[in-house]
């Protein structure tokens, strides 16, 4: 799937003002909604959408050293796929999904990952740290997606890749129909159905290197873009 077939697609309005999504949320709500999800995240959440996570690490090719920023770690599914050459720092929102990932870490002897409770829109490191900033089916829960990509790109070394993996609205107009209407909906199981593709990377100032199509159906994306 090439970034330009997004691009023109047919959804009136331009991308760089156009609405991301029919539904709105706040922090408050995201975590509440994900401390109800906690105890069940790798249950529902787990083995469909674990393709992507596999996919994800390997387009990442880690380097030995590598400085990676996994943003909206949750349970820590992903924690045991990097290798042991990086160095991963995992944060999250939710107090209840950071508790979960700490005993997945322990029980795995997980040792080069370290869980950090922060905002995605608020990351608390200097510019230029990271030479992969990572969010996994985060993009979509969030209240502000383009202030959480602004803050991947401040904190993203030059060169570096920043990579999300996510569902994003599709460019058939009778789906996208569809997950327009129910975005509002979805969004109490932790997710916006409707984030377009297009228009996020256009406000986030992003351009995308590859997206390529995941888990069932290729119904999610892999998105890489590159820091200039």
């Amino acid at each position: 799937m090439a970034l330009f077939e997004r691009e023109n697609d047919n959804f009136s309005g331009d991308v760089a003002t156009r609405a991301l999504s029919a539904a709105a949320v706040e922090n408050d709500f995201v975590e509440r909604v994900y401390g109800n999800l906690a105890s069940v995240y790798d249950v529902v959440y787990g083995p469909p959408l674990h393709p992507g996570r596999l996919q994800a690490v390997e387009r990442m090719r880690i380097r030995p050293n590598d400085q990676v920023l996994e943003v909206g770690i949750g349970t820590g599914i992903t924690a045991a796929l990097y290798p042991k050459h990086c160095t991963v720092i995992g944060v999250d929102l939710s107090v209840s999904m950071l508790a979960k990932a700490k005993k997945r870490l322990r029980r795995k002897a997980v040792e080069n990952v370290r869980l950090l409770r922060m905002d995605a829109a608020d990351l608390q490191f200097e510019d230029g740290v990271f030479d992969i900033v990572y969010a996994p089916y985060l993009i979509s829960v969030v209240p502000d997606p383009v202030a959480v990509a602004r803050e991947m790109h401040r904190v993203c070394k030059p060169g570096g890749r920043i990579i999300f993996l996510n569902h994003f609205l599709s460019p058939r107009p009778a789906l996208a129909w569809i997950e327009r209407l129910i975005s509002p909906l979805t969004i109490h199981i932790g997710w916006k159905s409707d984030l377009d593709l297009s228009a996020f990377l256009a406000q986030a100032a992003l351009r995308a290197t590859s997206i390529a199509p995941v888990n069932l159906l290729g119904l999610w994306s892999l998105v890489t873009c590159q820091r200039d």
